[in-house]
């Protein structure tokens, strides 16, 4: 679907549209890709890549500014809504902006969609969303809840709308791999609690979910890829094994383990070959075959959950994987 299309990506100069603008360009012929973002140093330094590439253009705007979104929306095709304030700390202490990108934006971003007459967007979400502590989380439930209801009003626009929801990303900006990295310098790397797990995804795994979620959406279903999992602790003594550890305790806003499927959402998910799909409750659309399609129902007290997982990340992996990601960002 993405060949001689045009697709527009919220948010991106971030992490995700690092590795989403290479790999569809290479393994796609869009007609046009558009980097939709406030930074204009993040465009300006990104657009060095693809000076050569008449196919990648860069929008400078806000989501949460509705008349930017309708003109940069202008003919596009596809969208991937990866725009968010997402460091939890920054949205504990800041909540009116993180409730102005994550929340409202999503509104501005639907209503600009469906008007402009895209046919499909996918909105990255986190697994903090799932049963939410922190108010980052809170938000992207608000802003996914928002995303699987705009398919009840789309009209004949008949834009379709889902989500994708993954863990901590591997070596994203802000996640605890870099963060470690820094910290190896100084011989001391810093965890809040020894018991602490997170479920671990890759960027390229992160994309290939996007590319499932545009080609097998009806509209509302919510994507969750089966990843492992993997104990902050055991990371930190991965990727720096003679340094001290030093407990700081949980920050505010912070759990002590993740989860991307509540036992509240079981009733509506059903198991893939790769990941889950929450479908919603709303419609009776999370009984409708033309979303469950040859999806196997859960069990009804289903929970994935990071400490509870059936698969584990062993150090082993998690050094190929640093070894191979550096290496490329040196080459880069």
């Amino acid at each position: 679907m993405f060949n001689n299309s045009t697709i527009l990506v919220t948010g991106g100069t971030g992490s995700f549209g690092h590795v989403f603008i290479p790999m569809i360009l290479k393994q796609f012929n869009p007609k046009k890709v558009i980097i939709f973002s406030r930074d204009e140093m993040k465009q300006w330094q990104m657009a060095k890549t693809y000076v050569n590439d008449s196919r990648v253009r860069f929008f400078i705007g806000d989501v949460r500014d509705k008349d930017r979104l309708y003109r940069a929306l202008d003919g596009v095709d596809y969208v991937v809504h990866a725009a968010a304030t997402k460091i939890v700390p920054t949205a504990e202490y800041n909540p009116h902006e993180c409730i102005k990108t994550n929340v409202i934006g999503a509104m501005n971003l639907i209503e600009a969609c469906i008007d402009k007459k895209v046919k499909r967007c996918v909105a990255l979400s986190t697994d903090k969303a799932s049963s939410p502590i922190n108010l980052y989380g809170a938000t992207k439930l608000a802003s996914d809840k928002v995303f699987v209801a705009a398919n009840s009003y789309s009209g004949e626009a008949g834009t379709k709308f889902a989500v994708v929801r993954y863990g901590n990303v591997l070596g994203s900006r802000g996640s605890v791999i870099p963060f470690f990295l820094q910290q190896k310098e100084v011989g001391t790397l810093t965890i809040t609690d020894t018991r602490m797990t997170r479920f671990m995804i890759t960027l390229d795994q992160g994309v290939e979910l996007v590319w499932t979620a545009f080609e097998d959406m009806v509209g509302g279903e919510i994507y969750v890829k089966k990843i492992p999992s993997m104990k902050v602790e055991d990371i930190a003594r991965t990727i720096a094994p003679e340094a001290k550890i030093e407990i700081i305790g949980i920050r505010p806003g912070e759990k002590l383990h993740e989860q991307m499927i509540g036992f509240e959402d079981a009733p509506y998910t059903y198991e893939y070959d790769g990941y889950f799909k929450i479908l919603p409750p709303i419609h009776g659309w999370g009984d409708d075959p033309s979303r469950i399609k040859d999806g196997a129902k859960v069990s009804e007290d289903f929970i994935y959950s990071s400490e509870s997982n059936n698969e584990w990340m062993s150090s082993e992996d998690l050094n190929a994987w640093v070894e191979n990601f550096y290496s490329a960002m040196i080459k880069i």
